[in-house]
């Protein structure tokens, strides 16, 4: 089996897993308002940030949200396993990213489900994105489909 082959078999319910961390800068902040289009004060505005409820500036929800489905990818941890993914349910933000927090992923995989297709399976993952003190800024349900070595013939998926 090689670096990146893996399979839904490879993600039984119960697998945990962790990335490596990394900080949030002011330029992913202003990166992040420029491709998405979202300069809210609370985001860019370091003078109206002072005044807000978290006394300075934070990190926009998706963007938190990419970097975090960013940090499992480079973490390879799915290999070529993935065939789409289905969504995301239960996003929650119980604490604020700050400029200069380290972020990184600690998953779950949660229910692993057949399909009527016998070379495809379905996962759903639970990501809580912990900050350098441990505390827990975001969680999330992503759901994947994926393929299925049982079923595999052969031809890629």
């Amino acid at each position: 089996m090689d670096l990146y082959s893996r399979w839904w078999e490879d993600f039984p319910s119960g697998l945990e897993f962790e990335t490596r961390g990394i900080t949030v800068t002011e330029t992913h902040v202003v990166n992040w308002s420029a491709l998405a289009g979202d300069w809210l004060p609370l985001h860019v505005d370091q003078e109206h940030a002072r005044d807000s409820l978290f006394g300075e500036r934070v990190a926009h929800g998706p963007l938190t949200l990419a970097l975090a489905l960013g940090l499992v990818t480079q973490a390879n941890v799915f290999g070529d396993a993935i065939v789409a993914w289905l969504g995301l349910d239960e996003v929650r933000l119980p604490a604020p990213v700050r400029i200069g927090d380290t972020i990184r992923v600690r998953a779950v995989v949660g229910e692993q489900a057949t399909t009527s297709k016998p070379d495809r399976g379905r996962v759903s993952i639970g990501y809580g994105v912990l900050n350098q003190r441990d505390q827990l800024v975001m969680r999330f349900t992503a759901g994947f489909l994926m393929k299925r070595k049982s079923g595999f013939d052969g031809i890629p998926v």
